[in-house]
């Protein structure tokens, strides 16, 4: 019914990158070998892991930053018989996008061409 609609146009069905798809995608682009990226790649997760733990804010500039939030203790309802609850207190990580990510999302600026 929508596909009949003026302006419309689906949205194309794209598989999701994977680690392995993500560390072969990047190691034929820069020509490094796989071990190598996938030994960065997880160096880069436990880095940004380890520092999140402790409080740290991770900024990759543009790009995106992971952080920990702090949740206070707050009363919730039980949704099926409203009896209130009492929610602890909780840490939550958070991880914002970067500017160019956005612009590159949204069609303002051009994605970077990568060897596939």
């Amino acid at each position: 019914m929508a596909r009949n609609l003026p302006g419309f146009q689906p949205q194309r069905r794209v598989h999701p990158v994977n680690k392995t798809e993500l560390v072969e995608t990047v190691a034929t682009h820069t020509g490094i070998a796989k071990s190598t990226v996938a030994e960065v790649l997880g160096g880069f997760e436990d880095v940004v892991l380890d520092s999140v733990a402790k409080g740290e804010k991770v900024t990759v500039t543009g790009f995106m930053s992971f952080e920990q939030v702090q949740r206070k203790a707050r009363t919730a309802r039980n949704p099926q018989t409203g009896e209130p609850i009492q929610v602890k207190a909780s840490k939550a990580p958070k991880v914002s996008i970067g500017a160019s990510f956005k612009k590159v999302v949204r069609g303002e600026e051009k994605a970077p061409r990568i060897n596939r």
